[in-house]
């Protein structure tokens, strides 16, 4: 039985952990697409600003966001959405604490972990990145927070989703992990035991999911202190005293987008009663594989190709000089096309390269174009799990590749694939030690004058290739439309302003499977809101033209409807 009354619930032998969960699963998966205003391409902005937070990424540097949008629009964190099913929990032997009182806003439940092991070590390079920006953004450093959201499978009791969130930070050291700056450099050091304090908020007449949504964007609001708080908060959301999911956010020196996917599977599996693979590597093991000689060489080949991009890549993103930004300065732009999935399906399939490149050379065109260039230098967000021990480790082991993209010919086909060779170059030499690569960007701006400003980014943040809620065109029609008509439907809108971010152009392909999402963060000082969204809009015109022709770059500013811009509208 759950208590309310301040007394211990035990989850070990005899109590709620061995006793079977009964009642049915409710089904939940599928993506959901936001609510949008009616009506084709809308104008940018509208009432309904609200803060929000749903990066599980690094994207820059910057400060709590300001969220614009459309009436009744909201931008959801992502989630796992795989029903659950009837299980017996297994015995994990732990205490669960939960107050007094039925469930409120303000009031909090106990978690008490005891992990098995402690210690301290040096930061992975993952890590290492984003403790340089959490340190060059200072108090905008919330900007890095992850939002995340686990929703409550099936009909579980208080008690027992507080003790499965238990277990994941007993197996995973970097849920129990503070990072502290030393004399020798900064470290992780991971707690055995300690506690996590949970809200209790009551749902009311809201859905469980939306509230949690908008309380896991709260929680990111703060930055966290690193070397005295837990790398994550939580807050379990109620239905009438029932848990129907967590909120959380996680800071991005204990993880990355993959582990909080991962985490997502985990949870499933927890909740059925089953016991998950070990968890036998984490930061710290691999925090010492990167300091091992094989390591060190592969660093060093990866700053090298670095050192060779940046002693001949433009100092500039773009090249005429800054205006007057609009307020706040920096915006995200996004876009929903059924029409762009389908096109970049059909292109992938053709051309044998994957979507990501088509939609990464797509967006490389339209940057290069507006920049007035026929080359593109760009940073990609990598995983960077390609060794087999990091593929189910929780923790942060993304970096950014440096891509470049120097078309070989004067067809937008093979500046795709160009752009597919150019992406693998950048992913197998984005494994670094970031401090070292900043002494040699360092090195190379005292010997330019200035470091190569390399603020141009672009994330694919889907983790499969496809778009399974969109059909495939037939003939080049999806249910009696074709592509080109099908843009008529295509949404923008401005989904998140901040007053101050370290980017001029940031691409994100965002993670539904029902349509095409496609973002572009931008420093209005040197895009305004109009000629970004003229670039999303731009990179979907340039993929359904391509079905049909092989559209010369020269076209490129007739068929996307942007060219170089001067700076000035």
């Amino acid at each position: 039985m759950v208590r309310h009354d301040g007394r211990t619930v035990q989850t070990g032998p005899g109590g709620l952990g061995r006793r079977g969960v009964r009642g049915r699963d409710r089904r939940r998966g599928g993506a959901r697409r936001r609510a949008l205003a009616v009506g084709a391409r809308p104008d940018l902005g509208g009432p309904g600003a609200a803060r929000r937070r749903d990066r599980g990424h690094l994207r820059g540097r910057g400060r709590p966001r300001r969220r614009l949008g459309l009436a009744g629009e909201r931008r959801r964190p992502r989630r796992a959405g795989v029903p659950g099913r009837r299980a017996r929990r297994p015995d994990h032997g732990r205490r669960v604490t939960t107050p007094e009182g039925s469930p409120a806003r303000g009031a909090g439940a106990t978690v008490e972990f005891h992990g098995a092991r402690e210690g301290e070590a040096t930061l992975t390079w993952g890590q290492r990145l984003i403790w340089r920006a959490v340190h060059l953004m200072g108090d905008s450093q919330s900007f890095l927070n992850c939002p995340w959201v686990l929703p409550v499978y099936g009909r579980r009791d208080l008690a027992t989703v507080l003790d499965t969130l238990r277990v994941l930070i007993e197996r995973h050291e970097t849920l129990r992990t503070t990072f502290h700056g030393t004399p020798d450099g900064p470290v992780q050091r991971v707690r055995r035991d300690g506690r996590l304090t949970v809200d209790l908020v009551e749902a009311g007449e809201e859905r469980a999911l939306r509230v949690a949504e908008r309380i896991s964007g709260e929680l990111s609001t703060t930055a966290f202190v690193h070397d005295r708080e837990l790398p994550l908060r939580c807050a379990a959301v109620l239905k009438a005293g029932r848990p129907m999911a967590l909120a959380l956010t996680f800071s991005h020196l204990a993880v990355d987008f993959q582990a909080l996917s991962l985490l997502s599977e985990e949870w499933k599996v927890l909740l059925r009663g089953e016991e998950p693979p070990p968890a036998d590597w984490h930061p710290m093991d691999q925090a010492a594989l990167e300091r091992e000689e094989s390591f060190q060489a592969r660093s060093a080949r990866s700053i090298r190709y670095w050192r060779a991009v940046l002693e001949e890549a433009p100092l500039d993103v773009f090249d005429h000089p800054p205006g007057a930004p609009e307020d706040p300065r920096f915006i995200e732009v996004g876009m929903e096309s059924v029409a762009l999935a389908a096109a970049a399906e059909t292109l992938a399939e053709r051309w044998t390269i994957s979507t990501t490149s088509v939609l990464l050379g797509a967006c490389a065109t339209v940057l290069a174009t507006v920049s007035g260039r026929t080359k593109a230098v760009m940073q990609l967000v990598h995983s960077n799990r390609r060794d087999p021990r990091t593929r189910t480790m929780i923790g942060n082991v993304g970096q950014d590749g440096l891509f470049v993209l120097d078309p070989p010919s004067e067809g937008f086909a093979d500046a795709c694939r160009e752009a597919h060779r150019a992406a693998f170059t950048a992913y197998r030499n984005a494994h670094y030690d970031p401090f070292a690569m900043q002494a040699m960007r360092e090195d190379i701006g005292r010997r330019r004058g200035r470091e190569p400003d390399l603020d141009a980014f672009f994330n694919d943040r889907r983790t499969i290739g496809t778009w399974p809620g969109v059909p495939r065109p037939a003939a080049g029609e999806i249910a009696g439309e074709s592509l080109a008509d099908l843009t008529a439907k295509t949404r923008t809108y401005v989904t998140n302003a901040w007053p101050g971010v370290r980017f001029k152009a940031f691409f994100t392909v965002g993670a539904a499977t029902d349509t095409g999402q496609l973002s572009l963060i931008a420093d209005t000082a040197y895009l305004p809101l109009e000629t970004a969204r003229a670039m999303l809009l731009g990179v979907e015109a340039l993929l359904v033209r391509a079905l049909d022709e092989d559209v010369p770059l020269a076209a490129v500013p007739r068929v996307c409807g942007v060219g170089p811009y001067a700076g000035t509208v």
